[in-house]
């Protein structure tokens, strides 16, 4: 009796360990990536895996990816909003840093020692997405101001609505009747384009609101262009309004080479729970004196593209202040909660792409929208966004937020200079994985290198430089760092590192450390079962009592060619990247020191790939706009 008991709790342990595949789920593919999750059941020791190859359709060579994320338990919260979630279980990953308009061929498969009941291999071929582009084939309509004198090409109208709906002021600005069609192209010429809300019969049509609500739906293959027509600068300016336009309602709209000043929000793209806009772009356009320049809050919003745009807000452009910073209101400096401008980009729902954006003067950089808990819905929740290659100087808090993501949130190649706050945020990730890789941070007075609040889970962090500490003591789960540099500021009283894990799901390793001066505690450390921090003088002793960093070291500025800390002296001084440099110096201890990362790294020069965002001997990226060339002092 005793033997078949155990047996039964035997098969029992067995069949709980094992795992059953449940729903797979391909995202939505971006530019450069694609995103995968798969649900799962039992595996209750957590020692399932899934392995990721892919090849270009009709080749024959296999590629390694990284392996799946495994989630699942993680409970993001945060109590003053009575918010909390608990992470199913499965697995989430991307395949990074592939070719655009392309299909991959791609097999994943599920391993488990313990056994799998159903089906552990999937096989689906994918593209990534192509830039939208104008239909060539759809009709042009010619747009001029109402103060426009000579010739116009046909067919012409005064203002942007009587090209878009058609003719009608006042009463009659409803009435809608000559539509523009999928397709076509609404050219803006030259000229100001100001709404007078207080005029009855604007020519621009506008009347009270001083906005434009957008409705049309274009077509994937057939949008509709709202393009400069590159005859001068086409301004649309909204005279103090709340926002220009309000477009949550469109299908594949196309804003480009435009200018928008002057209004609280210049492009409005969703309401929470009311709709969101679906394919938007926008792409080459200048705004200024804004609050905020394209946002949405919906989960129905999918598939942005937000590229080569120069964002400049409101905030004060001599001085790094911040919202909350010590002091500053007791100067005098910043006397209340007052926010003038909030972020360059927020957005929600899947597929969205935000890349090569130069972003200067907001509260915020770039945003997910801190939404609450994911639906169940996989198509209606943040996942698969991109948010890469983008320059942002002087954020009054924090440089990107991945805030209110759920799964394959990219956040990479990004530059970020003077933030008052913290560098890069997840406050909270609702299972991740948020990608943040090759990110720069620099002068971060207030904060430190991540935000990782509300206790976020599925953090992988790999290949940054960040000139900042690490020192926040909430608690993040299923967290793993690689290949990072960490460089102190000689902050009083703070040490260089603190690992704040929340569940048995982490890993740290290949990271380099530059500690503060005159510090005694280094490293800090909490991680399950333990409940009590433990504290480090050295990266030996961590190493000792942890296990971690079995190959991390520690570094100092020499490891650059040329780079110095930010002066702690200059509480509110403002830095440009143009006259910093975050190469590496050929040679350094830096160099050839990293672990291989399929996808991440495999272009690596050298023995081993390199620690932080730059590998030596390689260009740097392009950062903001690719139409906006600027040459370094340092060079």
């Amino acid at each position: 009796m005793r033997a078949a008991l155990l047996l039964l709790a035997a098969c029992t342990l067995q069949a709980q360990n094992s795992t059953k595949p449940g729903r797979f789920h391909v995202e939505h593919p971006t530019l450069l990536n694609l995103g995968f999750e798969w649900l799962i059941e039992g595996d209750e020791n957590r020692n399932a895996m899934v392995e990721v190859r892919f090849r270009k359709a009709g080749t024959m060579a296999w590629r390694p990816a990284l392996p799946l994320l495994r989630l699942g338990g993680e409970r993001p919260h945060r109590d003053r909003e009575s918010m909390s979630y608990t992470v199913p279980h499965g697995f989430a990953g991307s395949i990074l840093n592939l070719e655009p308009a392309t299909r991959y061929e791609c097999e994943l498969t599920l391993r488990d020692p313990d056994g799998i009941t159903g089906q552990a291999l999937q096989k689906v071929t994918v593209a990534t997405r192509s830039e939208p582009r104008p239909y060539p084939g759809g009709r042009v309509l010619h747009v001029y101001p109402a103060d426009h004198e000579g010739p116009k090409l046909e067919p012409s109208f005064i203002g942007f609505k009587a090209a878009y709906y058609g003719e009608g002021r006042g009463d009659w600005t409803a009435v809608r009747m000559t539509k523009a069609q999928p397709g076509d192209t609404i050219l803006i010429h030259a000229g100001l384009y100001r709404p007078d809300r207080l005029n009855y019969v604007d020519p621009l049509s506008a009347p009270f609101t001083g906005y434009w609500p957008l409705t049309l739906k274009g077509t994937a293959e057939k949008p509709i262009t709202i393009k400069g027509a590159g005859d001068g600068e086409a301004i649309f300016d909204g005279a103090g309004n709340h926002k220009l336009f309000d477009v949550q309602a469109t299908h594949h709209h196309i804003f480009e080479g435009l200018t928008f000043r002057n209004t609280e929000v210049a492009l409005f793209a969703g309401d929470k729970e009311v709709m969101g806009a679906v394919g938007l772009t926008v792409r080459n356009c200048r705004f200024e004196d804004i609050g905020a320049g394209v946002w949405t809050e919906n989960a129905d919003s999918r598939d942005f593209l937000i590229t080569d745009n120069l964002f400049l807000g409101r905030e004060d452009q001599m001085r790094l202040i911040g919202w909350n910073q010590a002091g500053s209101r007791a100067a005098g400096i910043y006397p209340s909660h007052q926010l003038r401008s909030f972020f360059a980009v927020k957005v929600y729902g899947p597929g969205h792409i935000i890349a090569h954006n130069a972003i200067a003067y907001f509260h915020d950089g770039i945003c997910i929208s801190t939404y609450g808990p994911p639906d169940a819905d996989p198509e209606r929740r943040a996942s698969s966004i991109d948010i890469y290659n983008n320059d942002i100087h002087l954020s009054n808090d924090d440089f990107v937020e991945s805030d209110g993501g759920a799964h394959n949130i990219r956040i990479f190649g990004n530059r970020g200079v003077n933030a008052a706050h913290n560098g890069y945020s997840a406050q909270p990730l609702f299972g991740g994985p948020v990608y943040f890789y090759r990110n720069i941070a620099y002068n971060i007075p207030g904060g430190g290198a991540f935000k990782l609040s509300a206790s976020p889970a599925g953090i992988i962090a790999y290949h940054n430089t960040m000139i900042a500490e690490q020192a926040a003591r909430e608690t993040y789960s299923n967290a793993h760092f690689r290949n990072n540099l960490f460089l102190g500021r000689d902050q009083p009283g703070k040490g260089i590192m603190t690992w704040a894990f929340g569940s048995p799901q982490f890993s740290s390793d290949y990271n380099g450390f530059r500690p503060n001066r005159n510090v005694a505690k280094q490293y800090s450390w909490l991680a399950p079962p333990a409940k009590d921090w433990q504290e480090f003088a050295t990266l030996a002793e961590l190493r000792h009592a942890t296990g971690q960093e079995t190959h991390g070291i520690e570094v100092d500025y020499d490891i650059f060619e040329s780079l110095l800390a930010p002066d702690l002296k200059r509480r509110y001084h403002v830095y440009h990247a143009m006259d910093l440099n975050f190469r590496l110096k050929p040679g350094s201890t830096a160099v050839d020191a990293g672990q291989l990362l399929p996808t991440v790294n495999d272009g690596f020069t050298g023995k081993a790939p390199d620690l932080g965002a730059l590998e030596a001997g390689q260009p740097e990226p392009h950062y903001g706009p690719r139409w906006l060339n600027w040459k370094p002092f340092y060079r």
